[in-house]
């Protein structure tokens, strides 16, 4: 093996660590909301919320999966998600 082979090797064994220790910080939390276009509306404000990378709202198993940005700590953002929901939909409900 030449030179170029082990930096390669090495570079890429390092990409692959450093993959491995990549984690995505993401939170289920249960709702109470009552219909599927106030879940909409509650997914819609979550996802503009400033911390969060991606939300899902289920609204038959009353879930909402939150994705984190990087950094951000869950707590602060979810009250965030919270009064941001409330904004759009005032009698919705996150367990947190």
């Amino acid at each position: 093996m030449n030179s170029y082979s082990y930096v390669n090797l090495i570079f890429c064994y390092l990409m692959y660590i450093k993959k491995e220790m990549t984690y995505i910080m993401k939170k289920t939390y249960k709702i109470d909301v009552d219909c599927a276009n106030c879940a909409n509306k509650m997914e819609e404000a979550a996802k503009k919320t400033a911390g969060v990378k991606d939300a899902t709202v289920n609204f038959m198993l009353l879930k909402m999966i939150v994705e984190f940005e990087d950094g951000a700590d869950p707590k602060a953002v979810m009250q965030d998600v919270l009064d941001n929901c409330k904004k759009v939909e005032d009698d919705c409900e996150i367990f947190l």
